[in-house]
């Protein structure tokens, strides 16, 4: 039986070493995995992070194993490139940094051995990505494993794969499991389904029947059921992967939006980036998971995993808490040299064989914005995105693909009809002026293109907590401002059922070390939540209101708290459909309504404000004051394009 040995403690890390032999007389720090070297200034503005070559180096003590096992080494996040080294030899190279990938070791280890792995995020012309709005932190910033196997074994050989296939397909009230394996050696395969309690449900080779199957039907009932494929010889199993898979069928349809297991399925939710503040990529389970339970407190149904492929726990989550995934590439922002085509299409190859299984997983982006940046190779950007789509449809039949189009090309723009489904990045109301853009794009698009399937997969406007106005501004970056767009956009989406999915941008703040904004340079500050993950903005709030089913009450701009005016807007969010507001005790009567309550209410010295709405409650302090509080303006130039002249400055 194959055993799993996690080594990601007690390395030794060397920056800046470009070859094995310069290590024995270069400076080491201690480190454990997960682990990046831009983790402060990848955030910090400037656009001028270090990148570069690094060793990770540690004695490798071997798990036990019988004669004839095969011993592998595991990665599952090297950014950009890494090579494996075992005893100063040379042993293998992945080129992507944020997909899986292993290496057989057997025939390199001796009585006593090292482990080497040089890890480089150096500007490259055919490793992707080189040009996007996110920092690319260097790192060996995911788990590393030693995994030993019997000499006969499901390949661990395969794009980072599990060597085992699993398509889940539903027939009426059925499920039938199809199952494809790929075995070194020899042996008899055999596949179990337990349902969610542990009971054995089917056993056989292929095809195996689940009457009355219980779907897997996002949020609302996440059922999975799990695994286990087995490979035995002479009576005895010899290696076993144990896989969760779930039931489900879905479809877009162009004029009434996506549609999961027959039912109509709104996607509405939000795009996800991997990094925190002070952390970089090198994040942990107990910050991914906590990253789901806020997004899954907001009540969105659906995320889109940008711009890269995500750690197999953050999957593995969204099948437990029910999201529907767009999963996808970095090939983003500009094509780069044709040579570095191979490259894409491996990355797509690996995102799709290692999370094949996911039932949260119904589409496979290809790009995203990619006629940003196309001079000189339109033509061959061109035929990459057919290849990819076609690509998906090969490794697999039974998802749609999707791409997110940059602004300016427009609905009827021939890129836009390659994929299954298309979504479009647009900033009406923040980088353009005008909310109403919005509705004058999408009007456009459903007189003369009604039998394209397309979504949102990006809007948003900056937003900082520390920033505030009674008369909030596109491009001033208060909170308010942020607030009052996306209460335009929930508005927008209410009436236009045909977008087959809305993806925020984004939920959290993130690292993007070009941009110069709003005094917090190296931040994009359009999240709902801040980059420390710990704080919820008023927009936080607003989106619940529409999406929650949990009862609840938000007095909104909080941290507005000194106001220089005699009366004053408050303004409550809430999912019930009546708030009472108190000042001081004294009530300012009750609202009715949905999502939004708002009163104008006395100002004068400091006051306490309390919104009721049966047993919920929430408390606020806001206060007069006889100048306006200059810290609350935008003191500084901002930049929102400052990250693209970086990049383009590096080429």
């Amino acid at each position: 039986m194959r055993a799993i040995t996690n080594i990601n403690n007690g390395w030794k890390f060397f920056k800046g070493v470009n070859d094995y032999a310069s290590l024995n007389n270069a400076a080491s720090e201690d480190v454990n995995v997960p682990h990046t070297w831009n983790g402060y200034d990848g955030q910090d503005g400037g656009g001028d992070y270090w990148r570069g070559s690094c060793w990770y180096v540690k004695p490798l003590e071997v798990p036990a194993h019988k004669d004839g096992d095969r011993i592998y080494i595991e990665l599952k996040g090297t950014n950009s490139t890494g090579e494996l080294y075992i005893n100063g030899k040379f042993v293998a190279k992945h080129d992507g940094g944020y997909s899986t990938w292993r290496a057989d070791i057997t025939d390199f280890l001796g009585e006593t051995n090292e482990i080497a792995v040089r890890v480089d995020n150096s500007y490259s012309d055919i490793v992707y990505p080189q040009t996007a709005d996110f920092t690319f932190y260097g790192g060996m910033y995911r788990d590393i494993n030693v995994i030993v196997v019997d000499k006969n074994h499901f390949t661990l050989d395969y794009y980072g794969g599990k060597g085992v296939k699993l398509t889940p397909v539903v027939e009426g009230k059925d499920g039938i499991l199809k199952a494809e394996t790929w075995v070194v050696g020899e042996g008899k395969v055999e596949v179990t389904i337990f349902d969610a309690e542990g009971k054995e449900v089917a056993k056989g080779e292929n095809d195996l029947k689940i009457e009355n199957v219980h779907l897997w039907h996002g949020r609302k009932d996440p059922y999975l059921y799990t695994t286990k494929t087995t490979l035995t010889v002479d009576g005895v199993v010899v290696d076993e992967v144990e896989i969760k898979v779930g039931f489900r069928t879905f479809k877009v349809d162009p004029k009434k939006g996506f549609f999961l297991n027959g039912e109509s399925y709104p996607l509405r939710g939000v795009a996800k980036h991997q990094d925190r503040r002070d952390l970089g990529n090198a994040v942990s389970y107990e910050n991914q998971e906590e990253d789901m339970k806020i997004i899954y407190e907001m009540g969105a149904n659906t995320i889109r995993l940008s711009h890269y492929q995500h750690d197999d726990y953050v999957y593995d989550l969204c099948d437990k808490y029910g999201f529907v995934v767009w999963a996808e590439i970095p090939y983003i922002s500009r094509h780069m040299l044709e040579e570095g085509n191979a490259n894409l299409e491996q990355q797509m190859t690996e995102l799709i064989i290692q999370d094949y299984h996911h039932p949260s997983i119904v589409v496979w982006g290809i790009s995203n914005e990619i006629t940003m940046m196309q001079k000189g190779v339109k033509k061959n950007m061109m035929k990459e995105q057919h290849v990819l789509n076609d690509l998906c449809h090969k490794l697999d039949s039974t998802r749609l693909t999707t791409m997110a189009c940059f602004s300016m090309c427009g609905p009827f723009n021939p890129i836009s009809r390659i994929t299954d489904t298309v979504s479009w990045n647009l900033y009406f109301g923040w980088y353009a002026p005008g909310l109403i853009l919005n509705d004058l794009w999408f009007g456009l698009k459903n007189t003369f293109n009604r039998k394209y399937c397309v979504g949102l997969s990006e809007y948003g406007a900056e937003g900082m907590t520390n920033l505030h106005s009674s008369h909030p501004r596109r491009g001033d970056s208060t909170e308010e401002y942020n607030a009052k767009y996306h209460e335009y956009m929930l508005n927008f989406f209410s009436t236009r059922p045909y977008l087959w999915a809305t993806h925020v941008w984004n939920m959290f703040d993130f690292g993007s070390d070009g941009r110069t904004h709003g005094g917090d340079n190296g931040v994009n500050h359009k999240g709902l939540v801040t980059f420390d993950h710990k704080l919820k903005k008023d927009a936080y709030f607003i989106y619940k209101a529409w999406w929650s089913e949990e009862p609840f009450v938000y007095i909104a701009s909080r941290r507005y708290e000194n106001r220089n005016e005699k009366k004053t807007l408050v303004k409550v969010y809430s999912n019930q459909k009546e708030v009472e507001l108190f000042v001081n005790g004294v009530s300012q009567g009750k609202k009715t309504g949905e999502h939004i309550f708002k009163w104008k209410v006395a100002l004068n010295g400091e006051i306490e404000l309390k919104a009721v709405s049966g047993e919920l409650n929430d408390s606020a302090v806001i206060r007069y004051v006889d100048k306006p509080d200059e810290s609350y303006k935008l003191h500084v130039k901002s930049n929102n394009y400052s990250w693209e002249k970086k990049d383009k400055d590096a080429e």
